[in-house]
């Protein structure tokens, strides 16, 4: 198989995003790190495809990495967007989404409720989906 090369829009913040998914969510870090990016080195493009370009020849790619149901409940599904580039041979890494609450875990320590991080700007927020989804649950 062809051998393509990791890139970055901005690496600067993809990284930052990196060692905040790493800090909080380890098990999703070990994934793309271990299991993901050798497999996107060997031409095995994973996830769901979301966009082709043909002109430019560029598929867009959307991958679920493993989180915490309640987590992705709160926050949103963690995923990693890439794009590959077939003629150059490249996969452009863009995001880690939830991006709002991994910058801000970067940024400063995040604190939790009922296990759950909870971001320091929309707390109230974040702690009312905590408390409605536990209740939905049974919990």
């Amino acid at each position: 198989m062809k051998g393509y090369i990791l890139d970055y829009i901005n690496e600067n913040e993809y990284r930052k995003l990196e060692r905040a998914l790493k800090k909080y969510n380890m098990l999703a870090y070990k994934k793309l790190n271990f299991e993901y990016y050798p497999d996107l080195r060997n031409g095995k493009f994973v996830g769901e495809l979301i966009e082709t370009n043909k002109k430019e020849h560029t598929k867009k790619y959307e991958l679920r990495l493993p989180s915490d149901k309640m987590f992705a409940q709160v926050h949103g599904e963690v995923k990693l967007i890439y794009t590959v580039y077939e003629k150059e041979g490249t996969v452009i890494l863009e995001k880690i989404t939830p991006e709002h609450i991994l910058i801000e875990g970067h940024n400063s320590e995040l604190h939790t409720y009922k296990g759950i991080m909870i971001s320091s700007s929309d707390a109230m927020k974040d702690k009312f989906k905590i408390d409605l989804l536990n209740k939905l649950q049974g919990k």
